[in-house]
Parts: structure tokens; C-alpha cells; sequence
């Protein structure tokens, strides 16, 4: 699966919007993508998706969106 495709399902799977995605090495052969997705209710999940065709999300993260004054846990791009 390439990293588009798995931008793709995940934006279909959760609706929301695509804030990063990367794919970092898993092992001396595997691989996996990481997207980071802003949910419609607010929440920032970091989901992993496997790059063997046909796998389903390995995992996930959430973290409350930070609200208010826009200080608080920032990421650098």
C-alpha cells in the first residue's frame, strides 16, 4: 500500500482532515505509514497502517485537541 492509498483510507475511515503523513521503517524490511488526522469532534489521532496491501490500521493514538488561547502542545512540521 502506498502512501497515498493509506491518506486515503484513513480520511474515508475517520472523515476528518489529514494534518501529516509519513512512512518510517518498521524492521530490516517492513514499513508503515503514519497519519496524523484531525477528527470531526476534535481529537488528533496518529494512525499506523501496515504497507502490505490489504492490512487494517495497527494502531492508533488520540490526543484532546488543545482549546483556548492556541498555547499548550504544539508539533513542529
Amino acid at each position: 500500500m502506498t502512501l497515498e492509498q493509506a491518506v486515503n483510507q484513513v480520511q474515508r475511515e475517520t472523515g476528518g482532515k489529514i494534518l501529516s503523513a509519513s512512512t518510517v521503517r518498521r524492521g530490516r524490511n517492513a514499513f508503515e505509514h503514519r497519519i496524523k488526522v484531525l477528527t470531526p469532534s476534535g481529537h488528533v489521532r496518529v494512525v499506523t497502517v501496515n504497507t502490505e496491501a490489504g492490512k487494517a490500521p495497527a494502531s492508533s493514538e488520540s490526543t484532546k485537541n488543545p482549546a483556548g488561547d492556541g498555547e499548550g502542545n504544539k508539533e513542529k512540521h
